[in-house]
């Protein structure tokens, strides 16, 4: 039985307290609790490796976590935005793309930013925080040195620890790169800082071999484009400023009313938020009066465990924990090459074994959160049917259109649909049915119907909508008027309110963008959130559809191919959380655009859904009379759907789609993966088909050539 949902639990950010969170509640989580996590990626880089990433010694993908399938793990949906502020009396967090999430009970981890107050930074420098951020703008710099387009000039402003190992680091990957770094460390105060003496002098030292500069009771005025201005002091050269002095609170937290200092967020012994009994802060954005803490990793990571318990305890009406930081703690310093520094009770040790112990407690960290069981298959005990053991075995039902009918079936179940007549002008077979409007035009009608493929019932709904629209444009018509189909999962009264308004809220802005309304629906409960629409559009003319393609028509793809396969291993945990998170920002956007450049020049269109690329080229091959030669170094396919597939990763509509297709001619299986809010294929007249791409261009949209059409019988060949 599917527990019902009566609670929400949002986190607010991927810092590392959350990340922990959401490996343990996926081993164990509370019946009732619909978990949410929001942060602006797909995933969160780890600090501790952050250095060796830059000096060269990581790769991106040992750096980060990902977010998308710890959430898969934990059950959760994740919310790719930005949280903006937040409403404690209605108990919402405010986000800057989209509406208000509503929550019971929530958690902020959202770290820190070194983003300086100082005049050209904002133009010119980059924080050390957001590290994801910086992170990416270091590796465009450093291939931009190796290519000789700027000079290995580097001004880091701060001579913490951050900024002296990051100094380290950047001097020995520009070292790498064949150049002579010209690497220079600013600090305000009369020395370096963070450290005791005997481990300032080990750091001093190997920047000193590093061939880095420091120069200290150095104010800085501006930063220019190309250098550092000091007070009282030579300019210091920089093609690349980074400012790493000192930790400063996001400026949307300053704006509320949580109690705070200096923009950081108080916290009580038990990592809840003073005075508000359903909100905790952890990691570097908080401040425990009683007990401060210099910002480091180090304490978000133990406090993981307690305000896991804390929050199951706010959401259950259990006693929580107190949380009693250590006063010292470990400090391990990369010094550029692979080589460390450990720092403890005024002790120092350097050396490559320091390195390789830091790199062995860097890499279990990270295989903490990486190293997830797989999606267990329900067992069969006892009698069953004939039958019932086979689906079983199975792959499991995807989501999306990969939980779809297969063609044969339901065209054997389409027979005895009568056939049109009166004002109906084609029905059953195409994109949507045809009808002839009394005062002259005609109306098309379709209706879909979405298994939810992510938990996020408003990314949800975004899709499905643009997935019912795909049949509207297909066929050359405008939107009209939609009727939603709502299925959500058993939850209390107050979750179906928040859960309808994100819904209703996504549908009606998706159909007013397309220039449709929505006019109403029907809504119940089920085992599983479900998503649909019914909607109309009219054309003046009679609309297209898969018949009237001719021989020598070009082909034209608008989106990638490889969703179901995506979506298959994302259900799996065996997909990459970056590619995952970029398929489905391609199939949330609307394809209206596409479709008025498509339209009126089009011979023949449908919308590449369920039955595959090679079912819907099928199909216009049947309809039309024509053979399609398909090129297949031109398909385009979302990044990551490859690898998965060559892997053997299907969904579980694929068997059906190329058995349907006779399985001949196109033995790359992604040509029947089914596609979820997948592109427009067009027949366009090749004359004209490289003026469309060049218009698609034009208005930011992608086409794609991937084939041609011959008289024949409806048979593929790549």
């Amino acid at each position: 039985m599917t527990m019902p949902y009566t609670r929400d639990l949002v986190l607010v950010g991927g810092g590392h307290a959350h990340a922990l969170v959401l490996k343990a509640w996926g081993m164990d989580p509370l019946p009732g609790v619909r978990l949410t996590v929001i942060n602006p990626g797909p995933t969160a880089p780890y600090t501790g490796m952050l250095p060796g990433h830059v000096a060269g010694h990581y790769g991106r993908d040992d750096l980060e976590i990902d977010l998308v399938r710890l959430c898969r793990h934990a059950g959760a949906r994740i919310i790719f935005d930005k949280a903006v502020g937040i409403d404690r009396a209605r108990r919402e967090v405010m986000l800057k793309g989209r509406g208000p999430v509503g929550y019971d009970v929530a958690s902020i981890d959202v770290g820190i930013t070194a983003e300086m107050e100082l005049p050209g930074f904002g133009d010119h420098a980059i924080g050390v925080k957001p590290l994801d951020i910086y992170a990416a703008r270091w590796r465009d710099f450093l291939e931009q040195v190796a290519q000789g387009q700027l000079a290995p000039d580097v001004a880091v402003i701060g001579g913490g620890v951050a900024g002296c190992e990051l100094a380290m680091a950047m001097a020995f990957a520009l070292r790498g790169k064949g150049v002579t770094p010209r690497v220079t460390v600013i600090e305000a105060g009369p020395q370096i800082s963070g450290v005791g003496a005997t481990a300032r002098k080990r750091m001093l030292r190997a920047m000193a071999g590093l061939g880095i500069a420091v120069k200290t009771s150095a104010k800085v005025l501006r930063v220019c484009a190309d250098q550092v201005e000091l007070q009282g002091q030579e300019p210091v050269a920089a093609a690349l400023c980074v400012g790493a002095a000192g930790a400063f609170a996001h400026g949307w937290i300053a704006e509320t009313d949580l109690p705070q200092q200096d923009g950081f967020i108080e916290i009580g012994p038990d990592l809840g938020v003073i005075g508000d009994e359903s909100l905790f802060a952890v990691g570097d954005c908080a401040v425990m009066p009683l007990a401060p803490r210099p910002k480091a990793g180090v304490f978000a990571v133990r406090a993981a465990p307690i305000l896991h318990h804390n929050m199951r305890a706010a959401l259950s009406g259990g006693r929580r924990k107190t949380w009693r930081p250590q006063k010292n703690y470990l400090k391990l310093i990369s010094l550029g090459e692979k080589s460390a520094m450990a720092e403890k009770f005024g002790f120092t040790l350097a050396g490559p074994f320091m390195w390789r112990w830091k790199d062995r407690i860097d890499r279990a960290f990270m295989d903490r959160l990486s190293d997830l069981p797989k999606m267990a298959v329900p067992a069969l005990t006892g009698a069953a049917a004939i039958g019932v053991a086979e689906i079983l075995a199975a792959k499991p039902l995807c989501g999306g259109c990969g939980a779809k009918v297969g063609r044969s079936v339901l065209s054997g179940a389409l027979q005895v649909i009568a056939q049109p007549r009166g004002d109906v002008v084609t029905g059953a077979g195409d994109d949507a049915a045809v009808l002839r409007l009394p005062g002259g035009g005609f109306q098309v009608i379709t209706t879909d119907h979405l298994r939810s493929l992510i938990d996020d019932p408003a990314l949800m709904t975004r899709i499905a909508a643009v997935h019912a629209l795909g049949d509207i444009w297909a066929m050359g018509a405008a939107p009209q008027v939609a009727l939603a189909s709502i299925v959500v999962p058993q939850m209390s009264a107050e979750l179906q309110a928040r859960t309808l308004s994100e819904i209703t809220q996504v549908a009606t802005e998706v159909l007013a963008a397309a220039g449709a309304q929505l006019v109403g629906g029907h809504t119940t409960m089920g085992a599983e959130l479900t998503i649909g629409f019914s909607v109309t559009g009219t054309r003046a003319s009679m609309p297209l559809t898969v018949s009237g393609a001719k021989a020598g028509d070009v082909l034209i793809l608008t989106r990638p191919i490889g969703s179901g396969v995506l979506m298959a291993a994302d259900m799996a945990g065996q997909a990459d959380g970056r590619d995952v998170a970029a398929a489905l920002a391609i199939m949330a956007q609307a394809q209206d655009r596409e479709a008025a450049l498509l339209a009126p020049v089009a011979h023949a269109m449908t919308d590449v859904t369920g039955f595959g690329l090679a079912g819907h080229v099928k199909a216009i091959c049947e309809a039309s009379g024509m053979d399609a030669d398909l090129w297949q170094a031109a398909i385009p396919t979302y990044t990551g759907a490859r690898e998965l597939s060559d892997a053997g990763v299907s969904s579980s509509l694929m068997a059906a789609n190329r058995a349907d297709a006779g399985g001949k001619g196109a033995s790359d299986a992604l040509l029947y993966d089914p596609q979820t809010a997948g592109g427009l294929l067009a027949a366009v007249p090749e004359a004209q088909s490289a003026a469309v791409i060049k218009a698609l261009g034009d208005k930011g949209c992608s086409g794609h050539m991937i084939g041609r059409l011959r008289d024949g019988m409806g048979r593929l060949r790549l």
